[in-house]
């Protein structure tokens, strides 16, 4: 075996779908698939023999559910866990409970009607592989770009220098991936009411951000919705772009708003934080403040590069407090960063850019 695979156990009842998963996972010159397994005392036999890098874990499976069983993983072997079940699909809070009983990431089950679904769930969860293997903080080659990778320019032109109209509201743009749910729950439930409006995108599957966003509005101070097409950006909340679907900002006269489009995957991802940076850079400008946060790739790098060179503040996430350190790494290298922060600090960062250009909201 080549030094450097990351090696997967998968745990799944269905045959087919441990065929699938592991056929995906194959194609992947990183990717090895270590073994498979009907059901968690399976899987559990296999793991008093050896450890793999990461586990993908289904839900629903007889003998033991896989809520229990990655409980006990937990408990007595760390390993990254990626949940992949249609159980999340429906948005409940069977995601939330698999984030706090410890799972890395989770994917919904691979749906095979189209080529094009296939590729997404495909890319989607390799992917969420790489990350958690990262995630351990293992040294790994470096990722190869097998897929095709389409820039912001597939849904929305470049922005022009000198093209913003100017405008006093102030708004923030966050991104983020691996990790990015509970680093979000840390960062919004620290904001006050009086915050700026603020837009997000989170790699999520569609599905999924409706019921994060609602899990998010029952712990903050501010609201927190999924966004929709048309609606105005309001101070005092935040809007998690739907998953599988790009979020943009717009302005109308001297007001924000939100547009939700279709398209190609941006960067490898739909939503995509470069797709956001971008609207942002051209109707935001110098009122915008970017901020890229934990997750593995470079989606929003080259679109918090444009937020800068139009005006913007920009601020990255530190090593130390990432998951994952790939998207705010290359986006401090492709020169988008003004300033890196720990995550802790990230609200402060918020409200003292916000007051500064609204001293009224100050204290």
């Amino acid at each position: 075996m080549p030094r450097g695979k990351v090696r997967v156990l998968i745990v799944d009842d269905s045959a087919s779908v441990r065929q699938i998963l592991q056929t995906i996972l194959s194609e992947d010159p990183e990717i090895e698939v270590m073994a498979t397994a009907s059901d968690p005392f399976v899987a559990a036999k296999r793991l008093e023999k050896e450890l793999p890098d990461v586990i993908i874990l289904d839900l629903e499976m007889p003998r033991m559910d896989g809520m229990t069983f990655l409980r006990k993983i937990m408990a007595q072997h760390p390993i990254p866990v990626i949940i992949c079940s249609s159980l999340t699909e429906e948005g409940s809070n069977v995601m939330f409970e698999a984030f706090e009983a410890g799972a890395g990431d989770i994917v919904p089950k691979p749906k095979i009607d189209t080529r094009q679904a296939l590729l997404e769930c495909s890319t989607r969860l390799r992917g969420a592989v790489k990350a958690a293997a990262r995630a351990r903080g293992r040294p790994r080659a470096e990722r190869r770009a097998v897929e095709k990778k389409l820039t912001a320019d597939a849904i929305i032109p470049p922005p022009v220098q000198g093209k913003v109209r100017p405008t006093t509201e102030r708004i923030v743009c966050i991104g983020a991936s691996t990790g990015g749910t509970e680093a979000l729950n840390d960062v919004l439930e620290m904001l006050p009411p009086h915050c700026p409006p603020i837009v997000i995108v989170q790699h999520m599957p569609a599905g999924f951000t409706a019921a994060f966003a609602r899990r998010l509005d029952s712990v903050c101070q501010i609201r927190v919705k999924e966004a929709e097409d048309g609606e105005p950006v309001l101070p005092g909340c935040a809007y998690i772009a739907p998953g599988a679907r790009h979020m943009l900002l717009q302005r109308i006269g001297l007001r924000y708003q939100i547009a939700i489009k279709d398209g190609p995957p941006v960067s490898r991802h739909r939503p995509s934080v470069d797709v956001l940076f971008r609207s942002a850079a051209q109707h935001a400008g110098a009122n915008a403040l970017g901020v890229i946060m934990t997750g593995m790739g470079d989606d929003g790098a080259r679109g918090m590069l444009e937020m800068r060179k139009l005006g913007a503040a920009t601020r990255a996430q530190d090593e130390e407090s990432c998951v994952v350190f790939g998207m705010p790494k290359e986006a401090i290298a492709h020169g988008g960063v003004e300033r890196v922060v720990s995550l802790h600090h990230i609200p402060r960062e918020i409200m003292l850019w916000y007051q500064a250009g609204h001293p009224a909201v100050a204290g």
